[in-house]
């Protein structure tokens, strides 16, 4: 049975070093970046936001180690920057804590935290979430997951913030590279009561539920041969990959220009052009 208070993915998170210089890399990708967000002092973190609908992307860097964010750190320190962890958007965090403690996952959290956001009209206000987490060590082909209850959905999915230069509109795709895509996949599975299907390229494609992005784990020769003109030198063997976002594709092009080539029936940003998450464009 269905998790009943997790839906389906909500953003994706990108662990930076460099928090500032990556926003300003993608901004150069033509997103349209929120103003850059401090969480609350036990996170010690700030982030960046890219919104769509009904998801978004997150850079999120390490301001002030705290026991929070050791995790983060220890995937800092083994890898350049890339996708780290994906979120589900959790309905109510404190019911879906207990619900995957009862498949036998003892959760983190439910963690409450908030970060400051100016409105477009000048008004100071804040996000506010709460989250928990699956267990660290439960991280299907190397991605952690976590959900996230947005109490203040208002002050995240602000209009002005929702149009980028780039067409891009929404999430499609989590690739996860991992050399067992079926034995991920299962794992993935099993943690969030969703039936995976098999690819005829051999990746293993995992609904995230209700019309939310997939999951696709697949090993690197399977995404070298899905983008063969992209470069994924840096891509580890085993973690978060890249994204596949729906957008509007003539604004795509005319937006990244050189920055992107054609390359699985898509628009492409190589890894090593965007912190380490190899970008497909398609079609919305």
């Amino acid at each position: 049975m269905a998790l009943k208070n997790i839906v389906g993915i909500d953003h994706a998170v990108l662990m930076v070093k460099e928090l500032d210089k990556a926003a300003e890399n993608w901004k150069r990708l033509g997103f349209t970046l929120s103003p850059r967000g401090t969480h609350s002092a036990h996170m010690g973190t700030g982030n960046y936001t890219m919104m769509f609908d009904p998801d978004y992307m997150e850079l999120l860097g390490v301001l002030t180690e705290t026991e929070h964010n050791a995790p983060a750190r220890a995937f800092l320190a083994q890898h350049d920057d890339g996708i780290e962890r994906v979120a589900f958007t959790a309905i109510d965090s404190a019911a879906g804590a207990e619900e995957i403690r009862a498949r036998g996952y003892a959760p983190i959290g439910p963690t409450d935290f908030e970060r400051p956001v100016t409105m477009p009209d000048g008004r100071l206000s804040a996000a506010k979430f709460r989250t928990f987490q699956w267990p660290v060590a439960e991280a299907p082909g190397g991605v952690r997951i976590f959900a996230c209850q947005h109490k203040t959905r208002e002050t995240v999915w602000i209009p002005e913030l929702m149009k980028h230069a780039n067409g891009a509109k929404r999430l499609r795709q989590v690739l996860i590279a991992t050399q067992e895509p079926t034995k991920a996949a299962a794992h993935m599975s099993r943690m969030i009561d969703r039936e995976t299907r098999n690819e005829h390229d051999g990746a293993v494609t995992l609904p995230s539920g209700a019309d939310r992005a997939d999951f696709v784990f697949l090993t690197r020769d399977q995404l070298a041969k899905r983008y063969p003109e992209i470069s994924i030198a840096g891509l580890p063997e085993r973690g978060g990959a890249g994204l596949v976002i729906a957008a509007d594709l003539a604004a795509t092009e005319k937006a990244l220009g050189s920055a992107a080539s054609r390359s699985g029936g898509g628009i492409c940003v190589s890894p090593a052009a965007a912190n380490g998450t190899l970008l497909a464009f398609v079609q919305a």
